[in-house]
C-alpha cells in the first residue's frame, strides 16, 4: 500500500471519528436505554450501528453519481463541506451537543432513529463521506474509505454497548472536555477541507490564465 493511500486512510478514519464522535453518543444512548437488559442494549446498539453504516456506505457508493448528476465539482463540495464542519466544530466548542434535542420519544425504539440516524450518521458524517469519496481516485482509496467507515461503525457499536460504564467513568466534566476536544478537531479538519478545495480552484484558475 502506497504512502498516499495510507495518508488518505488516516484522514478518512480521523475525519469520520471526530465528526461521529461515538463517546458523545454514549450518554444519549445510555439515557434512552435506561433499565434495559445488557442483551437488549446490545441488540439496539447493533441495529443502530448497522443503520448508520449502511447509510454512510450508500452515500459513499452513490457519491460519484450524485456529483455527476448535479454537476458538482469535488473542490466545491470540499469548500462547502469544510464550512459545514468548521461551523459544527465551533458550535460544539461554544454550545456543546444538545442532549434534549436528540432524545425524541422515550417510548419508541431509538435504535434506528434517532441513534443510527441522525445521531451517528448525521449530516456531518454524510458530508464527510461525500467529500472523502471525491478524493478517492483509485480502488485502494475507495477500499480505505469503506474500511474507515467499518472501523468507525464497529468502534461506535462497542462504545454504545459500554455506554453506561463510559458515562460513569467520564462523569459530566470528562464528557464536556472530550466534547470540546472533538469540536476543536472537527473545526480544524473543516478548515483544511476548505483550504484544499480553494487551492484546487485557484490552481484551475491559474492554469486557465496561463493557457489563455
Amino acid at each position: 500500500m502506497s504512502e498516499a493511500v495510507l495518508r488518505y486512510a488516516l484522514l478518512a478514519f480521523s475525519s469520520l471519528f471526530s465528526i461521529i464522535n461515538p463517546i458523545a453518543s454514549a450518554p444519549i444512548f445510555a439515557g434512552l436505554t435506561t433499565g434495559w437488559t445488557p442483551e437488549a442494549r446490545r441488540r439496539s446498539a447493533l441495529k443502530a450501528a448497522a443503520a448508520a453504516g449502511g447509510t454512510l456506505a450508500a452515500f459513499a457508493l452513490a457519491g460519484g453519481a450524485i456529483f455527476s448528476f448535479f454537476g458538482i465539482t469535488v473542490p466545491a463540495f470540499q469548500i462547502v463541506g469544510g464550512i459545514l464542519f468548521t461551523t459544527l466544530g465551533i458550535n460544539t466548542l461554544l454550545k456543546g451537543k444538545d442532549l434534549a434535542d436528540s432524545q425524541g420519544d422515550e417510548h419508541a425504539d431509538p435504535s434506528i432513529v434517532p441513534i443510527g440516524i441522525p445521531l451517528i450518521a448525521g449530516p456531518g458524517a454524510i458530508s464527510t463521506v461525500m467529500v472523502l469519496i471525491g478524493g478517492a481516485h483509485t480502488t485502494l482509496h475507495r477500499a480505505a474509505l469503506f474500511g474507515a467507515i467499518a472501523v468507525n461503525v464497529l468502534l461506535t457499536f462497542v462504545v454504545l454497548v459500554l455506554s453506561p460504564r463510559i458515562v460513569a467513568a467520564l462523569g459530566v466534566t470528562g464528557q464536556k472536555i472530550l466534547g470540546k476536544l472533538m469540536g476543536l478537531i472537527t473545526a480544524v479538519i473543516g478548515v483544511q477541507f476548505a483550504i484544499n478545495g480553494a487551492s484546487a480552484v485557484m490552481k484551475d484558475i491559474l492554469t486557465s490564465v496561463k493557457g489563455g
